[in-house]
């Protein structure tokens, strides 16, 4: 893996390159703000799912919606490492909007509750919203409103 350096400056309008260090390749992005400040998402990606789902490796820092128009009980799987290698560090948000639970299943890794250490698959009820942080190549940390 080559490692990439920030050529130019993110300041004001105008375009930021991405360069290897090798200089075989680039990228070159127009900023689309001139508060100087803005990189990354400006909003969280929605991926609504009407049913049963297994996050896969472009679920990494979106949000996962069990929308309102679906009265049914879900399960969303956070995949193995061995399926999905999400890199350490990375974020996934559920939301569930229907009265019915969602169910964040993990597999063979472990999923722990933030403030009490359990481990296993956690429920999120109606209006909940939790957020998984991955800590080591196995390891999550789960936090939210409505989870157990």
């Amino acid at each position: 893996m080559s490692a990439i350096k920030l050529q130019g400056h993110a300041s004001g309008s105008g375009t930021t390159t991405l360069q290897s260090a090798n200089s075989n390749s680039s990228f070159t992005q127009t900023l689309p703000s001139t508060d100087g400040v803005t990189l990354g998402y400006l909003n969280v990606p929605v991926n609504s799912q009407s049913a049963a789902y297994t996050l896969v490796d472009t679920d990494a820092g979106k949000a996962i919606l069990h929308p309102s128009t679906d009265a049914n009980a879900r399960t969303f799987t956070i995949p193995a490492n061995s399926s999905v290698a999400y890199e350490v560090g990375t974020v996934l948000t559920f939301i569930n909007m229907t009265s019915q639970v969602v169910t964040i299943a993990i597999t063979t890794d472990t999923l722990y509750l933030a403030g009490t250490g359990t481990t296993g698959s956690r429920s999120l009820a109606q209006y909940g919203m939790a957020t998984a942080i991955k800590l080591t190549s196995t390891t999550w940390l789960i936090s939210g409103t409505g989870l157990t």
